[in-house]
């Protein structure tokens, strides 16, 4: 098997088809592949839904695991020399797979490489970044972004001296919307940190990967598309406190900041 994708499902079932379909549509010509669907007990999703697309190994949890749980149940189950970890709102481009492939196979060192990422409209999305800082989260969450201080930091942080459609680059980590993964790495560095229940397991994992000699990259030949919420960003502010998957986002990051003991 060459290409393991896992999808993990949580009440978004239209979207968790129409990435599907993007993958069935993909150019797999010589490659052998398998779909594994991670549903965390969103209820919103059956193996009857999937029957149309054929042979889907799926998983149904008791209860919601988290990504970066429900994601290693699926690496688990994988059977592929790559795992490809998709987010249900993603939809990858005809020849996205392909040419990830093709990158990792002739880069032994490469652990992980993630695809430019663009939204609906068409637009460049940020989807590779520099080591968070301290007060990097706060910058990125409150209107202190806009200050001196903050827009350096913002600016270091998202790459703005780098030009995301040109080469490829060895980037501190990637966005987990979707992570092409080199299943031997993976198996070595230890995948996701459960820990984690949302946000920073992407950031995590990929600084274990770096610890463990691996390199991460950013391969902007490859192109999917990603209709991103941000959840934890969509109300104001100064609702930071009532939104729940802020609050999600706050946990994680002060988890990061314990484990890796930054100041």
């Amino acid at each position: 098997m060459n290409v393991s994708i896992i999808i993990v499902n949580y009440k978004s079932k239209d979207l968790t088809l129409n990435c599907i379909k993007s993958i069935r549509s993909a150019n797999w010509s010589g490659l052998t592949y398998e779909i594994i669907v991670v549903d965390n007990y969103s209820l919103d999703l059956s193996a009857e839904d999937l029957k149309p697309f054929g042979d889907i190994n799926f998983i149904l949890n008791g209860k919601n695991l988290g990504m970066g749980a429900a994601n290693n149940q699926g690496a688990r189950a994988a059977q592929g020399k790559y795992i490809a970890i998709m987010n249900p709102d993603t939809a990858a481009a005809k020849d996205a797979f392909r040419r990830l492939y093709e990158f990792m196979e002739h880069n032994p060192r490469a652990g992980i490489a993630g695809p430019k990422q663009l939204n609906p409209n068409g637009s460049l999305q940020a989807s590779c970044f520099r080591w968070p800082r301290l007060l990097t989260p706060l910058f990125r969450r409150t209107p202190l972004g806009a200050s001196r201080p903050g827009k350096k930091d913002l600016d270091r942080f998202l790459y703005k001296d780098y030009n995301m459609n040109s080469a490829s680059l060895e980037v501190d980590w990637l966005l987990g919307s979707f992570l092409f993964f080199r299943a031997e790495a993976l198996r070595q560095v230890g995948m996701f940190d459960e820990r984690f229940f949302l946000y920073f397991e992407d950031t995590d994992l990929c600084k274990r990967f770096w610890q463990a000699g691996w390199k991460v990259i950013y391969y902007p030949p490859a192109v999917i598309v990603h209709n991103h919420l941000r959840e934890s960003a969509r109300a104001p502010w100064y609702k930071f406190f009532t939104n729940k998957a802020a609050w999600h986002h706050l946990a994680s990051w002060a988890r990061y900041l314990w484990k890796w003991k930054l100041r």
